[in-house]
Protein backbone atom coordinates (compact mmCIF):
# COMPACT_ATOMS: atom_id res chain seq x y z
CA UNK A 1 0.00 0.00 0.00
CA UNK A 2 1.14 3.56 -0.76
CA UNK A 3 2.64 5.15 2.37
CA UNK A 4 1.13 8.58 1.81
CA UNK A 5 -1.89 8.08 -0.45
CA UNK A 6 -4.07 10.79 -1.92
CA UNK A 7 -7.67 10.26 -0.88
CA UNK A 8 -10.88 11.52 -2.46
CA UNK A 9 -13.66 11.89 0.12
CA UNK A 10 -16.91 11.69 -1.86
CA UNK A 11 -20.05 13.12 -0.26
CA UNK A 12 -23.35 12.66 -2.13
CA UNK A 13 -25.78 15.35 -0.98
CA UNK A 14 -29.44 16.04 -1.64
CA UNK A 15 -31.16 18.93 0.19
CA UNK A 16 -28.73 18.87 3.13
CA UNK A 17 -28.34 22.65 3.53
CA UNK A 18 -29.11 22.49 7.27
CA UNK A 19 -26.18 20.20 8.08
CA UNK A 20 -23.71 20.15 5.17
CA UNK A 21 -21.70 23.09 6.51
CA UNK A 22 -21.08 21.40 9.85
CA UNK A 23 -20.30 18.06 8.19
CA UNK A 24 -17.67 19.62 5.94
CA UNK A 25 -16.17 21.68 8.74
CA UNK A 26 -15.82 18.69 11.07
CA UNK A 27 -14.34 16.56 8.30
CA UNK A 28 -11.76 19.19 7.39
CA UNK A 29 -10.82 19.71 11.03
CA UNK A 30 -10.26 15.99 11.61
CA UNK A 31 -8.53 15.17 8.33
CA UNK A 32 -6.18 18.13 8.59
CA UNK A 33 -4.69 16.51 11.70
CA UNK A 34 -3.70 13.36 9.79
CA UNK A 35 -0.77 12.55 7.52
CA UNK A 36 -3.09 11.97 4.55
CA UNK A 37 -3.38 14.18 1.49
CA UNK A 38 -7.07 14.51 0.81
CA UNK A 39 -9.71 16.35 -1.16
CA UNK A 40 -13.40 16.52 -0.31
CA UNK A 41 -15.79 16.29 -3.25
CA UNK A 42 -19.45 17.10 -2.71
CA UNK A 43 -21.77 15.75 -5.40
CA UNK A 44 -24.90 17.89 -5.15
CA UNK A 45 -27.61 15.64 -6.57
CA UNK A 46 -30.02 18.23 -7.92
CA UNK A 47 -30.82 19.84 -4.57
CA UNK A 48 -33.57 22.48 -4.46
CA UNK A 49 -32.07 24.18 -1.39
CA UNK A 50 -28.69 25.85 -0.77
CA UNK A 51 -26.65 22.66 -0.39
CA UNK A 52 -24.28 23.48 -3.26
CA UNK A 53 -23.97 27.16 -2.31
CA UNK A 54 -23.02 26.34 1.26
CA UNK A 55 -20.52 23.68 0.17
CA UNK A 56 -18.87 26.09 -2.27
CA UNK A 57 -18.34 28.62 0.53
CA UNK A 58 -15.99 26.14 2.18
CA UNK A 59 -13.79 26.08 -0.98
CA UNK A 60 -14.50 22.39 -1.44
CA UNK A 61 -14.90 20.83 -4.88
CA UNK A 62 -18.60 20.71 -5.78
CA UNK A 63 -20.03 18.76 -8.71
CA UNK A 64 -23.71 19.46 -9.38
CA UNK A 65 -26.28 17.26 -11.07
CA UNK A 66 -28.95 19.26 -12.88
CA UNK A 67 -31.68 16.90 -11.67
CA UNK A 68 -31.92 14.49 -8.76
CA UNK A 69 -30.50 11.20 -10.03
CA UNK A 70 -30.18 9.09 -6.89
CA UNK A 71 -27.44 8.15 -4.43
CA UNK A 72 -25.91 5.50 -6.69
CA UNK A 73 -25.60 7.99 -9.52
CA UNK A 74 -24.08 10.65 -7.25
CA UNK A 75 -21.49 8.20 -5.90
CA UNK A 76 -20.66 7.09 -9.45
CA UNK A 77 -20.05 10.73 -10.44
CA UNK A 78 -17.68 11.16 -7.50
CA UNK A 79 -15.85 7.91 -8.26
CA UNK A 80 -15.36 8.96 -11.89
CA UNK A 81 -13.91 12.29 -10.74
CA UNK A 82 -11.55 10.48 -8.36
CA UNK A 83 -10.39 8.12 -11.13
CA UNK A 84 -9.91 10.91 -13.66
CA UNK A 85 -8.00 12.95 -11.08
CA UNK A 86 -5.77 9.93 -10.30
CA UNK A 87 -6.43 9.69 -6.57
CA UNK A 88 -4.92 6.65 -4.88
CA UNK A 89 -7.94 5.86 -2.69
CA UNK A 90 -11.55 6.95 -2.42
CA UNK A 91 -14.01 7.03 0.46
CA UNK A 92 -17.73 7.74 0.60
CA UNK A 93 -19.26 9.64 3.51
CA UNK A 94 -22.91 10.58 4.09
CA UNK A 95 -23.91 14.25 4.09
CA UNK A 96 -26.58 14.03 6.79
CA UNK A 97 -24.24 14.07 9.78
CA UNK A 98 -24.71 10.44 10.82
CA UNK A 99 -21.03 9.55 10.37
CA UNK A 100 -18.18 10.47 12.69
CA UNK A 101 -15.01 11.78 10.98
CA UNK A 102 -12.97 9.74 13.49
CA UNK A 103 -14.51 6.60 12.02
CA UNK A 104 -13.52 7.67 8.51
CA UNK A 105 -9.91 8.18 9.59
CA UNK A 106 -9.95 4.82 11.39
CA UNK A 107 -11.12 3.12 8.19
CA UNK A 108 -8.44 4.81 6.09
CA UNK A 109 -5.82 3.66 8.61
CA UNK A 110 -7.14 0.09 8.39
CA UNK A 111 -7.16 -0.11 4.60
CA UNK A 112 -3.66 1.37 4.45
CA UNK A 113 -2.36 -1.38 6.76
CA UNK A 114 -4.21 -4.30 5.17
CA UNK A 115 -4.84 -5.81 1.76
CA UNK A 116 -8.53 -4.92 1.65
CA UNK A 117 -10.10 -3.51 -1.51
CA UNK A 118 -13.48 -2.47 -0.16
CA UNK A 119 -13.90 -1.65 3.52
CA UNK A 120 -17.41 -1.07 4.89
CA UNK A 121 -18.08 0.90 8.06
CA UNK A 122 -20.70 -1.18 9.86
CA UNK A 123 -23.20 0.51 12.17
CA UNK A 124 -24.62 -2.88 13.15
CA UNK A 125 -21.61 -4.48 14.82
CA UNK A 126 -22.57 -2.11 17.63
CA UNK A 127 -25.97 -0.57 16.82
CA UNK A 128 -26.20 1.83 19.78
CA UNK A 129 -27.66 5.12 18.56
CA UNK A 130 -29.64 3.65 15.66
CA UNK A 131 -33.42 3.46 15.72
CA UNK A 132 -35.02 0.03 15.98
CA UNK A 133 -36.61 0.54 12.56
CA UNK A 134 -33.26 1.23 10.91
CA UNK A 135 -31.57 -1.67 12.68
CA UNK A 136 -34.27 -4.12 11.61
CA UNK A 137 -34.40 -2.75 8.05
CA UNK A 138 -30.64 -2.76 7.53
CA UNK A 139 -30.22 -6.21 9.06
CA UNK A 140 -32.96 -7.51 6.78
CA UNK A 141 -31.35 -6.04 3.67
CA UNK A 142 -27.97 -7.38 4.75
CA UNK A 143 -29.44 -10.87 5.16
CA UNK A 144 -30.90 -10.65 1.64
CA UNK A 145 -27.55 -9.48 0.28
CA UNK A 146 -25.78 -12.32 2.08
CA UNK A 147 -28.29 -14.90 0.80
CA UNK A 148 -28.30 -13.71 -2.82
CA UNK A 149 -24.62 -12.89 -3.25
CA UNK A 150 -22.86 -14.89 -0.54
CA UNK A 151 -21.27 -11.79 0.98
CA UNK A 152 -21.15 -11.82 4.78
CA UNK A 153 -21.42 -8.13 5.69
CA UNK A 154 -23.48 -7.00 8.69
CA UNK A 155 -24.36 -3.56 7.26
CA UNK A 156 -24.70 -3.82 3.49
CA UNK A 157 -26.41 -0.41 3.28
CA UNK A 158 -23.72 1.65 5.01
CA UNK A 159 -22.69 4.84 3.23
CA UNK A 160 -19.21 4.91 4.78
CA UNK A 161 -17.02 2.92 2.42
CA UNK A 162 -13.34 3.03 1.58
CA UNK A 163 -12.00 1.81 -1.76
CA UNK A 164 -8.46 0.73 -2.55
CA UNK A 165 -6.91 1.85 -5.82
CA UNK A 166 -7.80 -1.52 -7.34
CA UNK A 167 -11.44 -1.07 -6.37
CA UNK A 168 -11.43 2.57 -7.47
CA UNK A 169 -10.23 1.58 -10.91
CA UNK A 170 -12.43 -1.49 -11.42
CA UNK A 171 -15.73 -1.05 -9.59
CA UNK A 172 -18.82 0.23 -11.39
CA UNK A 173 -22.55 -0.36 -11.09
CA UNK A 174 -25.81 0.33 -12.90
CA UNK A 175 -28.11 1.18 -10.00
CA UNK A 176 -28.96 4.86 -9.57
CA UNK A 177 -30.68 4.63 -6.20
CA UNK A 178 -29.67 3.20 -2.83
CA UNK A 179 -29.70 -0.31 -4.26
CA UNK A 180 -26.18 0.53 -5.48
CA UNK A 181 -25.02 -0.41 -1.95
CA UNK A 182 -25.78 -4.10 -2.52
CA UNK A 183 -24.80 -4.04 -6.20
CA UNK A 184 -21.37 -2.64 -5.33
CA UNK A 185 -20.78 -5.60 -3.00
CA UNK A 186 -21.96 -8.08 -5.62
CA UNK A 187 -19.71 -6.61 -8.30
CA UNK A 188 -16.78 -6.49 -5.88
CA UNK A 189 -17.21 -10.22 -5.27
CA UNK A 190 -17.42 -10.95 -9.01
CA UNK A 191 -14.17 -9.05 -9.51
CA UNK A 192 -12.46 -11.03 -6.78
CA UNK A 193 -11.93 -7.96 -4.59
CA UNK A 194 -11.25 -8.42 -0.89
CA UNK A 195 -14.21 -7.04 1.09
CA UNK A 196 -14.17 -6.46 4.84
CA UNK A 197 -15.87 -4.30 7.47
CA UNK A 198 -15.13 -2.53 10.74
CA UNK A 199 -17.33 -1.08 13.48
CA UNK A 200 -18.45 2.57 13.36
CA UNK A 201 -20.78 4.68 15.47
CA UNK A 202 -24.25 5.65 14.26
Amino acid sequence: MIKSPTIAIIIPAYNEALVIGNVLSSLNTRLSKTKYRYSIIVVDDGSSDNTAKIAKKTKIKVISHIINSGAGSAIATGIKYAKDSKFDLAATFDADGQHNPDDLVKGIDIICRNNYDLLIGSRLINSNGMSVTKVVGNKGLSLVTNFLFGIKITDSQSGLRILSNKALQSLSWRSNGFEYCSEMLWRAKKLGLVVSEYPIKA
